[in-house]
């Protein structure tokens, strides 16, 4: 999976709006929306959302994980713990990037929350780095790591199991010298044995 099928998924995410105009509900495959009623809010995908915002239609609410006082506080409890904490959200990245690029004008104290959603995903990538060079180190065969994700996933993605098959490589190859230096020195052993006993 790429970026921008993990962001596609996040799209999928529901936030409310305002919307500024009156409409029926509207029946989509993944399920209705609406109906709608100028000023009153309405949950729809996020996808909706950023598409009625480019058309002046309506007005983002900020989702109830994403304000500055929580984001800190989440970022220094991932600062303090060794392993991953909860996320507010799976697509917090994703979600937090798509509703400031188009309604940073609606979301209250948007720099603040860009700059905390930014430091968690640096201390998070820090971790996940430092996690998977303790498993390649320790040549482990599996590993498990909580609370990761959707594009903290997919960033390490395409990395591990490359790194994990050229380990595998050096693996075999060590072991293939390995197992050829213990025939040379059992033939030498006994080509040894041969001449010292004649």
């Amino acid at each position: 999976m790429d970026p921008s099928e993990v962001e596609f998924l996040a799209e999928k995410e529901l936030v409310s709006i305002v919307p500024n105009f009156s409409f029926d509900m509207i029946h989509l495959i993944s399920g209705s929306v609406g109906p709608f009623r100028a000023g009153l809010p309405v949950k729809v995908p996020i996808w909706l959302a950023v598409n009625l915002k480019q058309q002046q239609k309506c007005r983002i609410l900020n989702k109830e994980w994403m304000n500055a006082e929580s984001l800190n506080e989440a970022k220094e409890e991932e600062k303090l713990s060794k392993l991953f904490t909860r996320m507010p959200s799976n697509h917090y990245i994703d979600e937090a990037q798509l509703l400031l690029s188009v309604a940073s004008d609606d979301i209250s104290d948007a720099d603040t929350i860009r700059t905390a959603i930014k430091d968690i995903w640096d201390i998070r990538m820090s971790k996940l780095r430092t996690s998977i060079d303790a498993f390649l180190k320790s040549e482990g065969l599996h590993a498990k790591l909580d609370h990761l994700t959707a594009m903290e996933i997919n960033s390490v993605r395409p990395l591990l199991p490359h790194a994990l098959d050229q380990m595998l490589r050096i693996q075999t190859v060590c072991a293939d010298l390995v197992e050829d230096n213990l025939i040379i020195q059992l033939c030498f052993n006994l080509i040894s044995k041969f001449y010292f006993y004649r």
